[in-house]
C-alpha cells in the first residue's frame, strides 16, 4: 500500500511541475496567439479573397496568387528584393565577421567597450540613420563633396543614391550590429586549445581558420545570415526614401496595394508569397547549419 502511494506521488509531482510550467508560459502564449498567429491567419484568409473595386468578395479563390506569379512587375520586384537582401546579407556578414573575430580573440579586457561601441547605432532612430545616409550619399553630399575636394572625381557620382546601391549601403550599415553580435558569441565559445593544438601540428593561420574557426563559428554565421536576410526582404522604408524607381522592393508594392490601390487581398497574397519564399530560404540555411554541426561533431 505504501509503495502504491509512493508511485502516485512520484507521478503527481512531475504533472504538477508541468502545469506550473504551462501557467508560466500561458501569458506569453496567449499574447503570441492573439497578436501574431491570429493576424497571420487573417492575412492568409484575406489573400484568398478578391477585390471588386470597393467591395471585397469573400469567395475563396486563388486568382491573387496567379496574378502574383504571372504578373511581370511582381516577379521583378520579388526577384529584386531577394537579390538586394542577398547582397546586403553577404556584404554585412563579410564586414561583420572580422570585427566579431577581433573582439572575440583580441578584445581582452576591453571586450565590453568594443561591444558598447558596436551597439552605438542602436542609440539613434532607424529613420534618422536613413536620412543621414541620404545626406552622405547625396549629389552635393558629404561623399561627393569630399571626393571633389580631393580631386579624385570631376563631377558628383550619381550611382550611389536613389537606386539599389544606396539601399544596399544603408541596410548593410543598419544591420551590421545584428550580424556582429551572434558571430561574436559563436567565436567567443571556441576553445583556444584546439587552435594551439593545430598550430603545434604545423597548421598555418589560414588552415586553422578553415578547419577549426570557421566550422565552429558556423551556427553564429547562419544566425547572422538569417537575422539580416529575413527582415531585409521586407524592408520598405529604405527603398522608399533612398531607392528611387530602381530600388523599390516587394514591400513597397504591398504597401501600395493596402493603401493607394485599395486592394487588400492582392496585398495579402503578395505578403504571404514573400513570407513563404523567405521561409523556404531560412529553412535551407537551417538545414545547412545542421549539416555543418554534424560534420563538426
Amino acid at each position: 500500500m505504501q509503495a502504491g502511494r509512493t508511485v502516485t506521488r512520484a507521478v503527481a509531482v512531475p504533472m504538477a511541475r508541468d502545469w506550473r510550467g504551462l501557467l508560466l508560459i500561458s501569458p506569453t502564449l496567449v499574447y503570441a496567439l492573439t497578436m501574431l498567429a491570429a493576424p497571420l491567419a487573417l492575412l492568409i484568409i484575406m489573400s484568398l479573397w478578391t477585390q471588386d473595386v470597393i467591395e471585397i468578395r469573400r469567395t475563396i479563390s486563388l486568382d491573387n496568387y496567379r496574378q502574383v506569379f504571372t504578373e511581370p512587375l511582381y516577379r521583378v520586384l520579388m526577384a529584386r528584393s531577394l537579390l538586394i537582401a542577398g547582397v546586403v546579407t553577404l556584404v554585412t556578414v563579410l564586414l561583420a565577421y572580422p570585427i566579431a573575430y577581433f573582439v572575440a580573440f583580441y578584445g581582452g579586457k576591453r571586450r565590453g567597450m568594443w561591444l558598447l561601441l558596436i551597439t552605438i547605432p542602436f542609440w539613434t532612430s532607424y529613420l534618422v540613420r536613413i536620412f543621414l545616409w541620404k545626406v552622405i550619399l547625396g549629389y552635393n553630399g558629404v561623399l561627393n563633396s569630399g571626393l571633389l575636394g580631393l580631386g579624385l572625381i570631376d563631377q558628383p557620382l550619381t550611382f550611389i543614391l536613389y537606386n539599389a546601391n544606396a539601399v544596399v549601403i544603408t541596410l548593410a550599415h543598419a544591420w551590421a550590429p545584428f550580424a556582429i553580435l551572434p558571430l561574436y558569441v559563436s567565436l567567443s565559445r571556441i576553445d583556444h586549445s584546439l587552435l594551439e593544438a593545430a598550430r603545434d601540428l604545423g597548421d598555418g593561420p589560414v588552415r586553422r581558420f578553415l578547419r577549426i574557426t570557421l566550422p565552429l563559428s558556423m551556427p553564429g554565421l547562419i544566425a547572422a545570415v538569417l537575422i539580416v536576410f529575413i527582415p531585409t526582404v521586407g524592408d520598405y522604408v529604405t527603398p522608399r526614401l533612398l531607392g528611387g524607381t530602381d530600388g523599390l522592393m516587394i514591400a513597397n508594392m504591398i504597401e501600395v496595394q493596402f493603401g493607394k490601390a485599395n486592394n487588400a487581398p492582392l496585398g495579402a497574397a503578395l505578403a504571404t508569397s514573400a513570407m513563404l519564399i523567405v521561409a523556404s530560404v531560412a529553412l535551407l540555411f537551417l538545414w545547412l547549419n545542421q549539416r555543418s554541426l554534424r560534420r563538426v561533431g
